[in-house]
């Protein structure tokens, strides 16, 4: 028994083994039509292979040809596993037929794995649709394919079915259960192969748990409760009954050989007797107790008719259940086969009455083996049937449930469930529909109050930001715009007089956006205009913003600034940059171009900036246009950006216009560029022309 389990065991791991093997080229090439019919090739070798090969168990070979053609048509593809079930099946027929092998089951296991191959196929198309079996399915499988397998034995040997049933008893657990395993092996390995290493546990969370899982768990432990409850009883119970059978049987025959040894007192007239009668009862051996110790034994089940020598233990034990009930015995002279027998004095002599338990018992065994078939049968198709029932009318109903859910937690609330295949089905749909429904009312509400206060929040920050651009002077011109891409901005202009001779143009960048961005925003501005009326340098004002700025800067943002401080009698503009785009500047008559300033750190970065004073010497006529990175970096349709370039040419195609028309051409053009497009950051821009002192004169004239 050991050493079968062990060849058994070895012969299914290098089927799992083999089948690993395939599935990691399978999982690396593409599925052809070339590669399915190798596969198949393949695994019908493999059952050739394991026809030839059997495990000898007694005087039966025992193999696990079956899980070849499952495999193949189970976790690869349909064709493959009818390739692989006819090779091995045709090759079975033909050894038995021809070479010998196995000949007496030859056409039950050609069935048997041509059946294997096709139930593959079936189930890969229409039921698992693609998908690999659970590892409770794949067991389930392998075990059912091995009951038809007996079954078939049976339906091909219907003229001799003791010799059949022999055969079953003695292969089909060993050759179910290896089956079995071997298939819910390879369903384990390749579910664990194709898991994330990430997700990859034996033992999953209750909460991560599948409900499908769970429920096939139950069913099967339900059930094989039930089917050995089932088999304890119906073997608690025929074994009581071919008990009080036998003993009843042996007790009335015993009551009529010694009625009839008593009229007739010849004991080699009760032998002739009893041997032509103990044919036609269920007791195949009898014995005759003489004085000297002799016994004439006959065996009907073993043909057997000769005199034996009762051992003395032979003779206490029949001594010991004269004239008691029938008791179980292996007397020597049996040859240590158990019987359940009666013994009774016979004048001087002794009559000893007994059955062999294997034949008491056979209808037992038989029908036990009967009801572990069709249990393993029913068993299988039912907790198939129920498993994929659940998934239909339970599990996929709810993946539909969160998918629909998923979307609606997504943003989109527009989104219906309209899972109806049940009553509780319904009314969950019905409950989270009604439920969206409210959250829209809530949110529709709440955009519109936000709506209202956003609204309210641009007009203050438009209402900060500078929009005269009329003054009662000749010595420049200047015009600014911002479009924030929300609402709410986080650039920012601004210029104003820090003397009557002296001009500060400032533009910045917040990083963010929204409501958040606006109010660094307005903190940022407060501070660069105080610093810069208190007669700092460019340079200095930024570090002084810079350290207030960086005080209580939780969220960690930041500006990007520019500022110029233009003395307007002299044209000499003073500027500093803190990580901010590089100024466009135009001389008169001339063409704009980029002038690449030095850069400083952001502020509100680091406690420290860098940022070094520069000079722009500035002549009548001449111009700069200062903007934030939502110019160059606009985005259209095609996710092209805008970049500098382009600029500059815009710039040059509208530097004969007034600063207004510069600025608003040039939005325009970006406008253009984005050809629908949404708007992602902030556009602001100011342009300035130094006219210089001879124009203030004239508009003074």
């Amino acid at each position: 028994m050991l050493e079968m389990i062990l060849r058994m065991s070895a012969a299914t791991a290098i089927y799992v083994a083999l089948t690993m093997l395939v599935w990691r080229i399978w999982t690396r090439r593409s599925h052809s039509l070339l590669m399915r019919v190798l596969i198949g090739v393949f695994f019908g070798l493999c059952s050739v292979v394991s026809t030839h090969i059997g495990v000898n168990y007694g005087d039966m070979v025992l193999n696990v040809r079956d899980i070849g053609p499952l495999s193949a048509g189970l976790f690869f593809s349909p064709l493959s596993g009818l390739i692989a079930g006819v090779i091995g099946g045709v090759e079975r027929f033909i050894a038995g037929e021809f070479w010998g092998v196995g000949s007496y089951t030859r056409v039950a296991c050609s069935l048997s794995t041509i059946l294997a191959g096709l139930l593959a196929a079936v189930l890969n198309r229409w039921v698992y649709k693609g998908e690999r079996p659970s590892v409770p399915h794949a067991f389930s499988l392998g075990a059912v394919m091995e009951v038809f397998h007996m079954y078939a034995v049976f339906f091909t040997h219907q003229n001799d079915m003791i010799t059949a049933s022999y055969v079953v008893r003695t292969v089909s657990v060993p050759m179910i259960l290896f089956t079995a395993l071997g298939v819910a092996l390879c369903s384990l390995i390749i579910k664990f192969r194709t898991t994330p290493k990430s997700e990859r546990t034996w033992r999953q969370p209750e909460e991560r748990r599948p409900l499908s899982t769970r429920f096939q768990r139950w069913l099967f432990l339900v059930t094989i409760s039930v089917f050995c409850a089932n088999a304890v009883i119906t073997y608690s119970l025929e074994t009581r009954s071919a008990d009080q059978e036998a003993s009843v049987s042996l007790q009335l025959a015993m009551m009529d050989h010694q009625h009839f040894y008593e009229e007739i007192q010849d004991i080699d007239t009760l032998d002739r007797v009893m041997q032509s009668e103990i044919m036609n009862v269920s007791l195949p051996i009898c014995f005759l107790i003489l004085e000297s110790d002799m016994a004439t034994v006959y065996s009907s089940s073993m043909d057997l008719h000769q005199s034996a020598v009762l051992s003395v233990a032979d003779r206490e034990s029949l001594e010991r259940h004269m004239g008691a009930k029938p008791f179980i015995t292996n007397l020597d002279a049996l040859y240590g086969e158990e019987f359940l027998a009666v013994v009774a004095p016979l004048g001087r002599r002794y009559l000893f009455l007994g059955t062999d338990t294997s034949t008491m018992y056979y209808n037992r065994d038989n029908k036990l083996l009967e009801d572990l078939l069709s249990d393993i049968l029913i068993f299988t198709v039912l907790f198939i049937l129920i498993s994929l029932l659940v998934e239909s009318l339970v599990v996929d109903k709810l993946a539909s449930v969160n998918a629909s859910l998923a979307r609606i937690t997504a943003g989109k609330l527009d989104e219906t469930v309209s899972v109806r295949s049940s009553a509780e089905f319904t009314d969950l749909s019905d409950d989270i529909n009604r439920t969206v429904t409210a959250l829209r009312g809530y949110i529709d509400a709440a955009e519109k109050r936000m709506e209202e206060e956003l609204t309210l929040a641009a007009t203050i920050q438009e209402a900060a930001l500078p929009r005269n651009f009329d003054f009662p002077r000749n010595d420049f011109e200047i015009y600014a715009l911002m479009t924030p891409a929300r609402h709410v901005g986080g650039d920012f202009y601004d210029f104003f007089f820090i003397d009557a001779d002296h001009l500060a143009l400032v533009i910045a960048d917040v990083s963010g956006k929204g409501i958040p961005a606006a109010l660094f925003m307005m903190r940022s501005k407060t501070a660069i205009k105080t610093f810069a009326r208190s007669g700092y340098t460019p340079s200095k004002l930024l570090a002084q913003v810079n350290r207030i700025l960086c005080e209580g800067n939780d969220a960690e943002m930041f500006v990007t600034a520019w500022i110029g401080i233009i003395d307007l009698k002299t044209g000499k503009m003073l500027c500093a940059n803190a990580g901010h785009e590089y100024p466009v500047v135009m001389r008169a008559g001339e063409e704009y171009s980029v002038l690449k300033d030095r850069h400083g750190l952001v502020l509100a970065a680091l406690e420290i900036v860098t940022a070094k004073d520069y000079e722009i010497a500035m002549k009548p006529g001449d111009r700069i246009f200062v903007y934030t990175d939502g110019v160059p970096e606009a985005i259209n349709t095609a996710e092209e950006a805008y970049g500098l370039d382009r600029l500059v040419s815009t710039l040059n195609t509208l530097r004969d216009q007034p600063e207004e028309r510069v600025l608003k051409g040039t939005l325009e053009d970006i406008r253009s560029f984005a050809d629908g497009a949404e708007q992602f950051d902030d556009i602001t821009m100011i342009g300035f022309t130094y006219r210089g002192p001879e124009g203030s004169s004239e508009k003074q004239s």
